[in-house]
């Protein structure tokens, strides 16, 4: 996420690019290069995302509910094996290099198991979720920016890209109010349970998404790695559905 202050501050020290004949500055200033950056690696992340669900609903629609569980298993692997690297990178130390790929791959199964044994209300939940924090603290972090929130585990992460996840997460239960309300089993009860949700399973995405930054760092990437154009690896991508999931799961595991 962008910090608008920032760019602000650096425009106040920058020369004033010299515009040529047509109008056109010869060198683009710093808040100019960082806002095409903006655009383009936006335009890339929707792309990106829109051949996603592409994939999905095709799969979806041919293969059913086992076409998703399928999905889901082979997402999980890749991020299984991206783990696996960012944690080699992170450390040569044997035994940690072990202990934090077992880690893993209970971090990782967990959510995988619970994802392929979920309803399509929880599957939703978790993804909907997820997508719209996603989105929502990226629009509000770029367009407000402001203080960091761990600038040395993920200088962009910012507390108005927090707020936006959080308004992103009670956006998408939205859906499940209206369609609660429709049934006509709406009550305050479950109208509060929504509107805490949502917000609570945002700050978690965020949380899975710290923690992937700060793997990161610690092995000396950026990225988990390229396989996705505009967002990186799958971990980078689902690093937030994985603890997600796993929150959820164990709410519906003690409701039942």
């Amino acid at each position: 996420m962008a910090d608008d202050d920032e760019t602000r501050a650096d425009d106040a020290h920058e020369p004033e690019a010299q515009p040529l004949i047509g109008g056109e500055p010869e060198n683009p200033t710093l808040a100019e290069v960082r806002e095409h950056s903006r655009r383009k690696t936006f335009g890339i992340r929707a792309a990106s995302a829109l051949v996603m669900i592409a994939i999905v609903a095709g799969v979806y629609w041919a293969l059913g509910e086992r076409g998703l569980d399928l999905i889901v298993g082979a997402v999980a692997a890749l991020c299984f094996l991206e783990f696996i690297f960012l944690v080699i990178k992170a450390t040569g130390n044997i035994p940690y290099r072990l202990a934090g790929i077992l880690a893993g791959a209970a971090y990782i199964g967990l959510s995988a198991v619970i994802l392929i044994d979920a309803d399509m209300q929880a599957f939703y939940i978790v993804l909907g979720v997820v997508i719209l924090a996603d989105t929502f603290a990226y629009l509000f972090g770029t367009l407000i920016g402001g203080p960091r929130i761990l600038p040395k585990v993920s200088p962009n992460k910012t507390w108005a890209g927090l707020l936006g996840g959080m308004f992103g997460g009670l956006l998408a239960m939205s859906p499940l109010i209206f369609l609660t309300w429709r049934q006509g089993t709406l009550d305050s009860q479950s109208l509060t349970v929504f509107a805490i949700a949502g917000p609570v399973l945002a700050v978690v995405a965020q949380s899975g998404d710290l923690f992937e930054s700060w793997l990161k760092r610690k092995a000396g990437v950026k990225d988990s790695s390229r396989l996705i154009p505009g967002h990186g690896g799958f971990f980078d991508r689902f690093d937030g559905v994985i603890p997600v999931s796993i929150l959820v799961g164990i709410v519906v595991s003690l409701s039942l």
